[in-house]
């Protein structure tokens, strides 16, 4: 007989459910249900309701109830949708020159930036990368973080790519955390590569993506659209392939200039990431698509950047998620949680707009449709904050961390028993 899990009572249970995927929200559109329970089957919801009814309700000899002491808001499970936390070495010196006057584009002109991590990361071997992604997912998740895309991307050529996502999937199978990994081998021209910006792509296509499929090590397929790396023309060919394969596509788009929001658009794809630079022009051209645009405070933070618009964007009606970007160069901060309520501040969202963010939009912005919100047959992924009003939680800007976190049911953190 299967066995079933009973947890409760929350104060608070902010359910993330019958909200728009698009468009502004205001915190009276979120629906809470108080002294709440979940019971659990098989790392699903099964079911949630008045903790003291379900009590009463369930089979004692079946079921496994854990009762919780005090005060607990409970929320879906963060869900982290662009990071780069694969990788070796440090960028620290990076960060000095930007703060003592160097640009982003500056510094990877001068041979800095992306190619430093490129090389220090093709100087690791795949077990020190499953070392270092293992490490950060830790950190990740004592702050909510149930769900976490990672990116490669500091490979650049096919053989070194590979390496990185062999190294995200390994780190998936030694972690409680998912892992979703994304193929970034369009970061940027690696400068060993002799030939053009085309040809590269044409290789990466050609040889990589079968192999991608062959060892499902990624079903999505990122570009950087930007001065420093391919124009939209580069990468048209690029993208149709990878459609024609059957990836899903994102775009880091709108970072330092626009025109990867069109791509964005033009191909369908995911999400666009980043749009700093995003003027009405491309909000327009946003809202009247599908695409989920992620706004990465973390990034504005390390390059100290205008952030992305999204008060803008959400009252254009788009679908607005909310990443941290954590990487070595830009974002090296890694805490979803503190830039999603600093992003809050300087855009002025509401407590729904920032947590829609950070669970369902940020799932859609991944395509997974199972996780996000919490209600029957959604996996159990669900994170609690000692107190008894979920206001506290952005109140605090990222201070205020979880207590506990759950994974398909399963408690994986217990901040009263980790040292």
């Amino acid at each position: 007989m299967k066995k079933l899990k009973l947890i409760g009572p929350f104060k608070q249970l902010v359910t993330m459910t019958g909200l728009p995927l698009k468009g502004a929200l205001s915190d009276e559109q979120l629906t809470i249900v108080e002294d709440a329970g979940i019971l659990i089957e098989e790392g699903n919801i099964k079911a949630i309701g008045l903790f003291k009814n379900m009590v009463l309700n369930v089979d004692h000899t079946t079921t496994e109830i854990t009762r919780l002491e005090g005060d607990h808001v409970c929320l879906p499970g963060f869900i982290d949708a662009h990071t780069h936390i694969c990788f070796g070495g440090s960028r620290a010196k990076d960060y000095a020159m930007r703060n003592a006057g160097k640009t982003y584009l500056e510094i990877a002109k001068a041979g800095g930036g992306i190619w430093d991590t490129v090389t220090q990361t093709r100087k690791a071997s795949t077990e020190e990368l499953i070392k270092k992604i293992i490490k950060r997912t830790k950190q990740h998740l004592k702050n909510g973080v149930t769900t976490l895309e990672v990116k490669s991307g500091y490979g650049l050529s096919v053989t070194e790519e590979l390496k990185m996502l062999r190294a995200i999937k390994s780190s998936n199978a030694q972690t409680p955390l998912d892992l979703i990994p994304t193929c970034l081998a369009a970061h940027m021209k690696p400068k060993d590569f002799m030939g053009t910006n085309t040809a590269y792509l044409k290789e990466i296509s050609n040889t990589l993506f079968p192999i991608l499929k062959e060892e499902n090590l990624s079903n999505r397929i990122d570009a950087f659209i930007e001065e420093s790396a391919f124009s939209k023309e580069e990468i048209r060919p690029y993208f149709e392939k990878a459609i024609a394969m059957d990836f899903d596509i994102t775009v880091h788009a709108d970072q330092f200039s626009t025109g990867g929001s069109a791509i964005a658009v033009e191909f369908g794809a995911i999400s666009a990431d980043h749009l700093e630079a995003s003027t009405d022009k491309e909000i327009e051209l946003l809202s009247k698509s599908n695409v989920i645009a992620t706004a990465l405070p973390g990034a504005s933070l390390g390059l100290g950047c205008a952030f992305t618009p999204a008060r803008k964007l959400l009252d254009a009606g788009c679908a607005v998620a909310i990443a941290s970007d954590h990487n070595p160069g830009s974002a090296p901060m890694g805490d979803l949680l503190t830039q999603a309520a600093i992003l809050q501040t300087f855009e002025k969202l509401s407590n729904a707009e920032v947590l829609a963010g950070i669970t369902y939009r940020a799932a859609a912005a991944l395509n997974v449709s199972d996780r996000g919100q919490l209600k029957e047959g959604l996996l159990a992924d669900f994170v609690l904050f000692h107190t008894s009003d979920y206001h506290e939680i952005l109140y605090n800007q990222g201070a205020f961390k979880p207590c506990m976190v759950f994974k398909n049911g399963a408690l994986i953190f217990d901040k009263h028993k980790t040292s």
